[in-house]
């Protein structure tokens, strides 16, 4: 997960460096005219065929791989089934993820591509570009949210702009375009009572979904980067720093705001609601801590510290918390008290998220291939085995069509 971003992270550096934060004055309107953007921003789609609901090939994972292609592995005759990969594709990495939704799988490519294709067979429905050849708009760290025929993603251009776009998706076709404050924006969007939530900068905005118009726009002292998550009443998100913000949907008024521990930081995506409670993990210097928190009133209910080790990632699945470090260490944790159920160093590092296909049994990519690990035997099996492996690895994603 270390480097091959050499191109396209050298440009983010360069840009973190030298960009100043905007003040927060931004218009609240948003540009649903394609015609009206200038080249690099503009969205390109070419219809193949009618999209329409499709049945689950249910004994079947997707696997976007990390040289940047995504294919469909069938897991009983565990042979690949299809593949579908950008056109023009420099950056040979997965950088994002997948959403499957009626049985259409809707692919972002790093270098601004989104493709919808059939799960089963893996035809395309149409493919839609952000952005051209020449000024390449980057799609990092994203996950398509797809919610009232449209799907709604963030992009960063490298002439110096950061967009949110929303794509009807019929056709790919753009329904509408903001841009934000800051040009590293890389953070997924949250749909939630038909708005849509993203930081960008020292802002949090939210947008009606149907029109892109800004309802509400919160400036914080600190840049905001992490996710943004809901309980089914009130957003969180986390600033860059040591702060996690409880929010009003409509106003975004502040409603509580928890401090993380001394030297923590960091949480971006590693944040989830369930039953009224928030979960996320922070980074640090010396410890890493996970946290549960009441959504209604930010109090602690418990926490659980990785001591010489950062959490990389966590999930929640059959009321446990499920997740690994930087350091290969695989964990399992009641949800009810932070208590370890399950903790192993593995032998193989895990670069994506977690899937549980059946009872006793997770699924993990490596630089190797995929590993399903047994979690009664402890045995770490190489299901898929890549033909070649590369010096340098970002990520990679699993999805069990289901």
């Amino acid at each position: 997960m270390k480097q091959k971003l050499v191109t396209f992270l050298f440009v983010f550096t360069v840009i973190n460096i030298f960009a100043q934060t905007p003040a927060a004055t931004k218009p609240a309107t948003a540009n649903t005219n394609n015609k009206t953007l200038p080249p690099a921003e503009m969205v390109s789609n070419k219809v193949v065929s009618s999209i329409k609901k499709i049945p689950l090939d249910e004994t079947s994972i997707l696997i976007y791989d990390y040289d940047g292609a995504l294919f469909s592995y069938d897991l009983e005759t565990e042979t690949i089934g299809w593949t579908v990969k950008p056109a023009d594709n420099h950056n040979e990495m997965c950088a994002n993820k997948v959403t499957l939704n009626n049985g259409v799988v809707y692919i972002p490519f790093v270098n601004g591509e989104i493709i919808a294709v059939d799960n089963q067979s893996g035809d395309v429905f149409w493919k839609s570009r952000l952005g051209n050849i020449t000024d390449q708009i980057v799609l990092k760290d994203q996950t398509p949210i797809v919610n009232n025929g449209k799907l709604y993603i963030t992009a960063q251009n490298q002439n110096g702009s950061s967009n949110i776009y929303a794509l009807d998706t019929k056709d790919g076709s753009l329904a509408w375009n903001y841009k934000l404050d800051t040009v590293n924006n890389d953070v997924t969007p949250l749909f939630f009572n038909n708005k849509v939530y993203i930081p960008s900068a020292n802002n949090l905005y939210s947008f009606d979904a149907s029109t892109g118009k800004v309802i509400s726009q919160k400036n914080f002292e600190e840049v905001m980067s992490g996710k943004p998550v809901a309980d089914g009443e009130n957003v969180f998100i986390a600033n860059d720093k040591d702060i996690l913000y409880a929010l009003s949907p409509d106003k975004l008024d502040i409603l509580w705001q928890f401090k993380l521990d001394e030297n923590q930081h960091s949480v971006k995506e590693r944040i989830f609601c369930k039953d009224k409670k928030v979960y996320f993990a922070a980074q640090g210097e010396t410890v890493s801590t996970l946290y549960a928190v009441d959504s209604k009133t930010g109090t602690q209910l418990w926490k659980r510290d990785f001591a010489g080790d950062n959490i990389e990632y966590i999930t929640e699945a059959d009321d446990n918390i499920w997740g690994y470090t930087k350091k290969g260490k695989l964990f399992q944790i009641d949800i009810t008290n932070g208590e370890i159920a399950f903790e192993i160093k593995l032998t193989t590092q895990p670069i994506s998220n977690i899937e549980f296909p059946v009872d006793d049994t997770i699924f993990y990519y490596c630089d190797a291939g995929l590993i399903k690990f047994d979690l009664g035997t402890k045995d770490e099996d190489l299901y898929y085995m890549r033909t070649s492996i590369k010096d340098n690895v970002y990520s990679a994603y699993l999805k069990i069509i289901k």
